[in-house]
């Protein structure tokens, strides 16, 4: 895989690297299964945002049900104390012949780009529980980082601007992800080490697939909006934070 490919363009979005702080914590073999649990639900989160992106633009009722059951056996074992399914059969079950349909080509381009990264997110999910389960890592319920709310806040509350800022913001979120993939890898376990650097890909395209939506939909230069979210995002990831967790910022 050519890493200098992937990460370059990651590197310019974001507004800075990784503190070293944070990387000198994630290292440490006894904060390993918190790292992990909080990965496994940031796929998850990940999925949601997308699913509900599609719902409250362009689903249709029958599409919107569909992304709602595709989610729930995930929702149930991860916040509501469900069994356990069986998460290779569930990511079987998933073919586009259930998936929203819309006549609008940015519906589209919504629709097409947010159901790659549901599925993606969701084997990535299962892909992370499989590490747990290989360490003998039970999943136990943690609270949520302050990081993508941190972001959420800023968002504007008017149409169609509410729209581009939560796509930049998912823009930032994923680019965040593949960078911290990339800065973590070298001190993790063979094993976790190849794990991480195959995700550099799919989070690199995912970002530019937010960035594109939020380009098309604004019609004009959403350059400064960018930017400003540029800042939010990078004084979280270096500014003292309580909590440690896979977006956190510099541990305090």
């Amino acid at each position: 895989m050519d890493y200098p490919q992937i990460l370059t363009p990651v590197y310019r979005f974001l507004h800075c690297k990784t503190p070293q702080a944070w990387l000198d914590k994630a290292r440490l073999p006894e904060n390993l299964p918190l790292l992990l649990t909080d990965h496994l639900v940031c796929e998850l989160k990940a999925a949601q945002t997308a699913m509900l992106m599609v719902r409250k633009y362009v689903a249709d009722k029958e599409g919107a049900q569909a992304l709602l059951d595709w989610l729930k056996p995930y929702e149930a074992f991860t916040f509501r104390d469900g069994e356990e399914p069986d998460f290779v059969a569930l990511n079987k079950q998933i073919g586009k012949g259930v998936m929203p349909k819309t006549d609008d080509p940015w519906g589209r381009l919504l629709i097409d780009s947010m159901v790659l990264l549901i599925k993606e997110e969701l084997h990535h999910f299962w892909q992370v529980r499989e590490a747990m389960q290989r360490r003998n890592i039970p999943y136990v319920k943690i609270t949520a980082s302050r990081y993508a709310k941190g972001m959420l806040k800023e968002v504007r509350t008017h149409e169609p601007l509410t729209l581009i800022d939560k796509l930049i913001c998912g823009a930032y979120i994923e680019a965040r992800s593949c960078e911290r993939f990339a800065a973590l890898a070298p001190y993790l376990d063979d094993d976790l080490q190849a794990f991480y650097l195959s995700l550099l890909r799919s989070e690199a395209r995912h970002y530019q697939d937010y960035l594109t939506l939020a380009e098309q939909i604004a019609d004009g230069d959403i350059s400064e909006r960018v930017r400003f979210f540029g800042e939010v995002e990078a004084a979280l990831i270096t500014s003292a934070d309580e909590e440690f967790r896979f977006h956190s910022g510099v541990p305090a």
